[in-house]
Formats: structure tokens, C-alpha cells, sequence
């Protein structure tokens, strides 16, 4: 059973709607549904309430490193086992991330920027 499944089934065995988990890690409903399919990232916390929730050991239920793929200006990417996966949002975990990644390299830029000036000097 894939993890995902493995999810909602323990979900609907509790008798526990989507809207209430998705109360429980507090998002919406539509958010928590793609959460449930594999669509969106789970974040750690969020396992620790899922499993707490449905009272079982997180790596009972956790996904290590998820292949997310999506759709963006007509373009399909492949996930890991070469499946094409269409989706219809940059999910927001994947924007965050490279926003993070810009401002890292930025002040690199900017350091080897300083260093270049300065070794510029020492040779006039």
C-alpha cells in the first residue's frame, strides 16, 4: 500500500474527515487533500500531528524525500522514475526554497565581489 494510501485509509478507519485534519495542521481542506494524494509537501511537523492524530509511530506513515513535479508555462517535468506529473501550482514549499537558495548565492556574489575589488587594488 503506498504511503498515501496508507494515509487516508488510516484517516477514514479513525473516522476522521479531510476538513478536520486539515483543522488539525491548520490549512484548508483542498490544501490538506493534495497534501493526502503526495501533491504537496508534508512538513515534519505536520507528520508528528498526522501520526499523533491517528495514533501511530510517524515513520508508519512519513514519506522520505518526495519526488514532486510539476507544470509551469506549458512545461512538464518528470519526477524521479521518469513518470510525467503535471500539476497546477508551483507548490509553495519549492518557491520558498529558491528564494532562500537566490538570497544565499546573492551574498556570495556580493563577497566575491568585495574580494575581486580588493585583489584589483593590490595589483594597481
Amino acid at each position: 500500500m503506498m504511503v498515501q494510501e496508507k494515509l487516508k485509509s488510516l484517516r477514514k478507519e479513525k473516522g476522521i474527515s479531510q476538513e478536520n485534519m486539515a483543522k488539525i495542521l491548520g490549512t484548508d481542506t483542498s490544501n490538506y487533500s493534495r497534501k493526502e494524494r503526495g501533491e504537496v509537501r508534508i512538513f515534519d511537523d505536520e507528520w508528528e500531528k498526522l501520526a499523533k492524530t491517528l495514533e501511530v509511530p510517524i515513520d508508519e506513515i512519513k514519506v522520505e524525500n518526495a519526488k514532486i513535479s510539476f507544470q509551469y508555462d506549458n512545461s512538464t517535468f518528470q519526477d524521479h522514475a521518469g513518470s510525467n506529473i503535471n500539476y497546477s501550482n508551483i507548490p509553495d514549499f519549492f518557491i520558498e526554497t529558491q528564494k532562500k537558495y537566490i538570497d544565499k548565492l546573492e551574498k556570495e556574489i556580493e563577497g566575491l565581489r568585495k574580494e575581486n575589488e580588493t585583489l584589483r587594488l593590490k595589483i594597481k
